[in-house]
C-alpha cells in the first residue's frame, strides 16, 4: 500500500533534488561519472597492476610504520599494515584468501571471510568497469555527508551476496570512501588528495579504519602497471611445508573414497537446501527452500522431498512423492539387473565391460594432469590437522577429454585430512567461461563457484555436511540466469538394509528411518 508523504517530507525531497541532480541518482550514471573522472575507461581498462606504498600513523598512540597495497589483474589483492616487527596482512591470490596477524600467525580464510577478500580483489582491480558483465549489482542508497563533502552512496552486491558501500564525491565524482567487512571485522578506507599518475587519478592520503583502530596513511610511492610477481600474493613461504607426493596422496584418497562409498550406503540423512534464482536483469525468479531425506543405493543418491518453504508436504503430496521415489528405486533395480546380466553375458563370451567407459566425471587423474598445486601449508580445520594447498589449471597441459578441459578452468583451494585420507573441504571457481557444444548447448560463466565440505563420522565414513554454489549459466543461446544455492546436511544415522518400509517422513516423526532393499 502506498503511504502519502507528509508535507515536510516533500519539502525535504525537493531540497535534496535541488542539491543533487535527479539524473545523478541513477547508479549507472554515478559509476560512469566516476570512471570519467578517474581517467576514463580506456586508461582504467589498461591498468593491469597498481602498487601504493606510504607511511602509516596510528593517532591513538602516535606509533608509525609502513603501508602497502598491491593490486594485480584480475583479482589479486595484498594489504599490509606494519607497526611493529610483524605486519598485519590481508590477501587474495586468485585461489585462496589468507590473513596474517601481528603475532606472525598466518591462516587461510574460510566461507564469508574468503568471499569478502575475493570481492575486495575483484572490485579493486575492476576499477568499477564491466560491473554488469561480472554480475555485480548496483543500487543507489542516497546522498550522504562525509565531513564537509556531499557524497552519493551506492551499494554493490557481488554474485556471492557480499555487499560493499561506495561513496562518490557529488562535485568531483571521485571515490571518497568504501566500506565493508573483511575477515569478520569492519574495514573502511577514505580517499583524499587525488593526483594524476600515468593518466589515472590516485588518492595520496588515506584514512583506514580496521575494527576499532584508525590509521592515517600518506602515499609516497605509486607504481602503475609495474611488475608485481605472483609470489607477493601467495601464502607466506615461511608458513609453508613440503608438498607430499601428490600422485601417491591422491591415489590413497581415491582408494579410500571407493571403500567409503560402500560404507555410506549404510547411512541415511537429511538436508536443507536454499535456492535463489535470478534472471539476467537481476530479478528474483525463484526463491525456494526444500527439506529432503536421502540415502545411497549402489552409489546413486535417492532423495525424498518432505518439506517446502518451511512447511511439511501435505499427506497427498507426500504420498505422490513416495510413489515417485518407489518408481525410481524399481527402475534402478531393473537397470542394475540388466547391467549385471549384460556383464555376465560378456564374461561368458570372454569380453570385459568397462562401467566407466565414456564417463565425463572428473577423477583424481584428471586433476593431476590438468592442474598444478602450490602454497602447501598445514593448518587446523574443524579441530583436525589438515594439509591445505591451492590449485589452478596447468597452462602447459593440452586437455584430451571434456572433463580435463573443465578441470583446467578451475582454481581454488583444498583441505586434505592426511591421516584419514580424504578431502575435508574444497573451494573452486571457474576462471573462464566453459562452453558445451560450442556454447550452443550451455555456457557456464566465468566466476561460477562452489564449496564442498564433508566430515568423518563414526570413525568409519566421510559424509557431506555443507555445499554452496553460485552459478551463472546461459542455456541454448537463451538469456542467462544465476543461481545461488546453499545445502546443509544433518541427522545422519544408520538404518537397516533389509526392507523398504517407508520413504519420506517429516523430521518430527517417531517412526524409524526408511529401510533400504
Amino acid at each position: 500500500m502506498r503511504i502519502p508523504l507528509h508535507t515536510s517530507a516533500v519539502l525535504l525531497a525537493l531540497f535534496l533534488s535541488a542539491a543533487v541532480p535527479t539524473s545523478a541518482q541513477e547508479p549507472g550514471k554515478i559509476i560512469d561519472q566516476y570512471v570519467k573522472a578517474a581517467g576514463g575507461s580506456s586508461k582504467l581498462s589498461k591498468t593491469r597492476s597498481l602498487s601504493l606504498e606510504g607511511t602509516l600513523t596510528r593517532p591513538s598512540d602516535g606509533k608509525s610504520g609502513s603501508f602497502t597495497l598491491d593490486l594485480k589483474s584480475p583479482n589479486r589483492y595484498y594489504l599490509e599494515l606494519l607497526l611493529g616487527e610483524q605486519p598485519e596482512i590481508l590477501a587474495y591470490n586468485g585461489k585462496s584468501a589468507w590473513q596474517m596477524s601481528s603475532s606472525g600467525e598466518a591462516a587461510t580464510l574460510l566461507e564469508l571471510d574468503a568471499l569478502q577478500m575475493e570481492a575486495s580483489g575483484l572490485l579493486a582491480n575492476s576499477h568499477l568497469l564491466d560491473l554488469h558483465k561480472n554480475k555485480i549489482g548496483v543500487a543507489f542508497i542516497g546522498p550522504a555527508k562525509l565531513g564537509s563533502s556531499d557524497t552519493l552512496q551506492l551499494e554493490l552486491t557481488m554474485p556471492t551476496g557480499v555487499k560493499r558501500q561506495f561513496f562518490f564525491d557529488a562535485r568531483t565524482h571521485l571515490l571518497r570512501k568504501e566500506a565493508g567487512t573483511i575477515a569478520n571485522a569492519p574495514l573502511e578506507i577514505t580517499y583524499d588528495d587525488y593526483r594524476a599518475e600515468d593518466g589515472i587519478q590516485v588518492a595520496h592520503k588515506l584514512q583506514l579504519r580496521r575494527s576499532a583502530e584508525l590509521y592515517d596513511v600518506v602515499i609516497n610511492r605509486v607504481s602503475v602497471n609495474g611488475v608485481i610477481g605472483e609470489r607477493v600474493f601467495d601464502f607466506p613461504r615461511k608458513s609453508q611445508v613440503q608438498l607430499p607426493d601428490l600422485k601417491q596422496l591422491f591415489a590413497e584418497i581415491d582408494a579410500n573414497q571407493k571403500a567409503i562409498d560402500k560404507v555410506k550406503e549404510n547411512y541415511t540423512g537429511r538436508r536443507s537446501t536454499e535456492e535463489i534464482q535470478y534472471d539476467s536483469s537481476g530479478k528474483v525468479t525463484k526463491d525456494e527452500r526444500r527439506e529432503e531425506t536421502f540415502f545411497y543405493l549402489d552409489g546413486e543418491e535417492i532423495s525424498t522431498l518432505v518439506g517446502k518453504d518451511g512447511k511439511p508436504l501435505s499427506d497427498d503430496e507426500q504420498r505422490k512423492e513416495n510413489e515417485r521415489v518407489q518408481k525410481r528405486i524399481a527402475k534402478h533395480q531393473e537397470e542394475k539387473q540388466h547391467k549385471e546380466q549384460k556383464e555376465e553375458k560378456a564374461k561368458e563370451q570372454g569380453k570385459e565391460e568397462h562401467a566407466d567407459k565414456g564417463s565425463d566425471d572428473p577423477d583424481i587423474e584428471s586433476f593431476l594432469r590438468a592442474c598444478q598445486f602450490v602454497n602447501p601449508r598445514r593448518e587446523r580445520f574443524r579441530g583436525q590437522d589438515v594439509l591445505v594447498f591451492d590449485f589452478e589449471g596447468n597452462p602447459e597441459y593440452k586437455p584430451k577429454k571434456l572433463e580435463e578441459r573443465v578441470v583446467q578452468q578451475l582454481a581454488g583451494v583444498v583441505w586434505v585430512d592426511e591421516k584419514a585420507h580424504d578431502v575435508a573441504r574444497l573451494e573452486a571457481y571457474f576462471v573462464k567461461d566453459v562452453k558445451f557444444a560450442g556454447g550452443l548447448l550451455a555456457n557456464l560463466q566465468k566466476g561460477t563457484s562452489f564449496v564442498f565440505e564433508q566430515a568423518y563420522l563414526n570413525n568409519e565414513v566421510w559424509l557431506p555436511t555443507y555445499e554452496e554454489a553460485h552459478v551463472g549459466v546461459r542455456v541454448l543461446l537463451l538469456k542467462g540466469f544465476k543461481v545461488n544455492e546453499v545445502t546443509r546436511y544433518s541427522d545422519y544415522h544408520r538404518f537397516n538394509i533389509e526392507t523398504l518400509n517407508t520413504i519420506g517422513k517429516p523430521k518430527s516423526t517417531t517412526e524409524p528411518p526408511p529401510d533400504k532393499p
